[in-house]
């Protein structure tokens, strides 16, 4: 089923024939048709024997790949991976050395062309391969030594790492084989987040009353600049309740949380049990500096912990100029971007120094200072730099 979805996905046939003929085996023909199952039709791939084939043991069958001289060596790779993930997982089911193992059904030419032939399909697309989780079934089904439990044993060890589910039916939905070449080659996973670009069905040849025996394979792209709306973060929340904290401790504290490289820290009053009033104290940090800012917070503070919630955050494109007044050079934020008329903001420090310099109120700087900025366009001389650290307006 997994050749046959490849093939109808788009890989040629021809690619899957040409590396099971490069192994120089006989007794045998393949053949790929369709089949159908609740109104789909999905492709087909079998494997026709002659005759009863020889089982193998994994030295002979890792010989007879790596001397196959017609066969890619990233198809002979992927073969051998497979057959050696699947070797694994019968030598700790028998409890004996990984080549001691004896393949009966694994072994046979039907089993040794689903691995080369899905091995072959596989390097053609060169695709990085995911897998959602796999049904398992329930009851036994009949093998060389006997009667063993479904899912087989050898099944699960190859599986080990895979999400799996209860599909609720005495039904092999996943053979050994299969379970191999999953195991050996691809990653679990949910429905990806890409772009689909094909589909291929691989049909199976059971017939089931309650659902389609098909496998779906699907091809997409891996979207590179498209985010899904709604879900990433961009920074972090910390808080803490202070039952205990002094206004002289809890002003340091904001103060060392701001010099650590906090955007923006502050203190406001809640109630908490008891009636007791206390100040719940935030801290917005991004997410590179929040591990390091929760621990400033405890030492600083007289919390004994910190919550912690990821957030998102829109943000206006600033920029910092510098503006020439009567008083001299001030810095001004410039905030823009498609969200209205830009706003602009003396940098107050530094109006604050040059009110204190010249014996005038700071009101004064600042309206000098806009005005100059608002005069020139927020165009200034001298280079603009980003200002997305400074930590003031922070929504």
């Amino acid at each position: 089923m997994i050749i046959a979805a490849l093939v109808d996905l788009g890989v040629p046939a021809s690619v899957v024939e040409g590396a099971i003929g490069a192994l120089g085996l006989s007794g045998f023909h393949v053949h790929f048709g369709t089949r159908e199952h609740h109104a789909i039709v999905g492709t087909a791939f079998d494997v026709h024997l002659d005759g009863t084939p020889p089982p193998r043991d994994y030295a002979q069958i890792r010989a007879l790949i790596a001397e196959a001289n017609g066969l890619g060596e990233g198809v002979r790779a992927r073969a051998l991976s497979t057959f050696r993930r699947l070797a694994e997982a019968e030598a700790k089911v028998h409890r004996c050395d990984v080549d001691a193992v004896h393949f009966h059904e694994v072994g046979a030419v039907d089993a040794i062309c689903d691995v080369v032939g899905s091995a072959a399909a596989l390097d053609y697309l060169g695709a990085e391969v995911r897998v959602s989780p796999l049904p398992m079934g329930r009851g036994f089904t009949k093998a060389a030594h006997g009667t063993i439990p479904l899912p087989a044993p050898a099944v699960v060890e190859c599986l080990q790492g895979f999400p799996t589910y209860d599909a609720g039916l005495a039904f092999e939905f996943v053979t050994p084989t299969g379970a191999a070449i999953v195991g050996a080659h691809a990653k679990p996973s949910d429905w990806p987040t890409f772009s689909p670009r094909a589909v291929g069905w691989g049909a199976g040849t059971a017939k089931l009353k309650d659902r389609a025996n098909l496998l779906r394979v699907v091809l997409g792209d891996a979207p590179t600049h498209i985010k899904r709306a709604g879900t990433e973060t961009t920074h972090t929340l910390l808080e803490a309740n202070l039952d205990d904290v002094t206004g002289e401790v809890l002003a340091s504290c904001i103060e060392v949380l701001l010099a650590q490289g906090a955007l923006d820290a502050w203190a406001q009053p809640i109630t908490m049990k008891k009636g007791r009033p206390a100040f719940l104290l935030s801290v917005l940090a991004t997410q590179e500096t929040a591990d390091a800012l929760a621990h400033v917070m405890l030492r600083e503070s007289t919390s004994l912990g910190v919550r912690r919630t990821e957030l998102r955050r829109l943000e206006r494109p600033r920029r910092t100029v510098t503006v020439e007044t009567r008083f001299g050079p001030v810095p001004v934020k410039i905030a823009e971007g498609p969200f209205g008329p830009p706003q602009m903001k003396p940098e107050f420090d530094a109006c604050a120094a040059i009110a204190r310099t010249r014996g005038i109120p700071v009101r004064e700087v600042i309206r000098v200072a806009l005005l100059a900025a608002d005069t020139l366009g927020g165009a200034a001389h001298g280079s603009a730099e980003e200002a997305a650290g400074e930590g003031h307006g922070h929504p």
